[in-house]
Formats: C-alpha cells, structure tokens, sequence
C-alpha cells in the first residue's frame, strides 16, 4: 500500500490533497487521485453537485469514477434509502435517491461511510451513476458516456497514407488524405474525407453515439456489393476542439471490411465491435 500526501501527477494541491494506491488481493489495483479540474452534475434541472476539489477512482477492470466531496453535494436532494452493496475492495456502500423537481432517480449515488481498512480513503465522499443523471461538465464542456481518463491519450495525425476499403468484395473508398486517430488501447481509426467515400454506397442512419474523447457521433450504414451492412461508417458533425480535425470525416469499422494501408493488407482487429 501506497499513500502519498500533498503530490501526484497534478502537482502540489496543498496539505489536504493526497493520492491513494492500493493492491488489493489478486492484484486487484485502486487508485485514488485528486483532479485539478472543476466538476459538476445536474439532474431535473438542478446541480447536484459541484466541485472543484473532486477525486477520481480508478479500478483495475473498470472505468474512472468520479468522488465528490459531501461538501460539494447538494445533500438537500438527497434521500438516504436501505439499499446496500458489498466490495471485497472497498467495503459497504450506502445509497441514496435523487430528487429534483417532480424527478426521482432511485439509488443513483452511493458512497462508502466506513470503507474498509485497506481501501482508499472514501469516507465522506458522494459518487453517481452516471446515466441516472442529466448532464456532466468538466470546467464549462459537456462530458459524455463517463469521466475522461487523464491516462488516456488521444492524437490525431495528418497523413499521406494510401487507404483503400473494400465492403464485400467492393472498393468504397481510396484516400491519400486520411486523418489517423490513435487512442488508447483501441485500433488505429483512419478518418477519410467525404469527397473520398463514394457517396452512392452511403445510407442515412438514425443511430447516433456518444465519445468522452471525441463527442457525439453519427453513422452511415452502407450497401455493397449487393448487401447492406448497417452502421459501418461513423463521424462527428461537430467533434469536440481536442480532435476537432476529424470533423465530418468518415471513419469505417476496420472490424467489418477489408482495409489496404500503402498497399498491405490489414488484419482485422478483435474489439467489442468485431
């Protein structure tokens, strides 16, 4: 076990700040760590919380979450209830319900009062599920889908790279102009200008998704070589300004059609979408 005061890769926040490491049992890895960045969340039209000095949980296995100080919390839209779970990690949680308005989500924050000797130090902090609520901001950007990992990196490069993509059997799209975006742990994604996807292979889809990293994404189903493949291609209309270079580029699944870069052909990798 790890505990460190006052530092961490934020630098100095002062005598209350501190980063927390733990190795549980099987290597079971939770990290604690201050933010520098002010969060908050709303529900029915209200904040529910607000915070400039929010912690993140990280937890081998799973994605981030966000802590936020019981001082930070609108404690007054909060409903203790007898719901309960256990963690072998983190010990027993508590929960509550959230009301706004005439809006009830039930048991949609939980914290851990009297977390275990070898957990972090969670007491007194308040986390959220975060689809039971309405809106997550990071300073004044709206965050999608969950907590942006500072451990995550996204880049997109320029690139001269001859991409050829073939859809059963049937060329759809050749660039030598593609925007490359390489993010962590997933597979190169090559962004490819409209003008260079034949537009009569592109169907319009309603399906729409959303990206902590990138934004809210739109989709294209495609139909080649005598078949239709649903949702094959997605882009961002108006991508967020970190990657805001892929905006209204198209980007096919390399999971689903056969992809050429410079001549070679790829492997098709095997992600969730496979």
């Amino acid at each position: 076990m790890t505990l460190t005061i006052g530092t961490g890769p934020f630098g100095d926040q002062g005598e209350k700040a501190f980063n927390f490491e733990v190795r549980a049992p099987r290597d079971h890895v939770l990290y604690f760590e201050d933010s520098p960045r002010r969060v908050r969340v709303t529900f029915g039209g209200e904040t529910v919380a607000d915070s400039r000095h929010v912690k993140l949980l990280h937890e081998k296995g799973l994605l981030p979450v966000y802590y936020f100080p019981e001082e930070d919390v609108r404690m007054d839209l909060l409903e203790a209830t007898d719901h309960t779970t256990y963690c072998p990690f983190k010990g027993d949680a508590s929960y509550w319900s959230v009301h706004a308005g005439e809006r009830v989500a039930e048991n949609a924050a939980w914290g851990y009062p009297e977390p275990i000797e070898s957990a972090p130090p969670l007491a007194g902090y308040v986390a959220f599920y975060w689809n039971a609520m309405d809106h997550w901001y990071e300073e004044d950007e709206e965050v999608f889908v969950h907590p942006r990992d500072p451990y995550h990196r996204v880049d997109v490069l320029e690139s001269s790279r001859h991409v050829k993509v073939s859809v059963n059997g049937e060329v759809v799209s050749e660039s030598e102009r593609p925007k490359i975006l390489f993010e962590t742990g997933l597979p190169p994604r090559y962004y490819i200008p409209r003008e260079d996807v034949r537009e009569e292979v592109l169907l319009e889809s309603d399906k729409q998704t959303q990206c902590p990293y990138k934004g809210v994404a739109s989709y294209y189903s495609v139909e080649a070589g005598g078949e239709k493949v649903e949702d094959l291609i997605w882009y961002y209309p108006e991508p967020i300004a970190a990657v805001q270079k892929i905006q209204d580029h198209l980007c096919f699944f390399n999971e689903k059609v056969d992809l050429e870069v410079d001549g070679e052909a790829q492997v098709r990798p095997q992600t969730q979408w496979s």
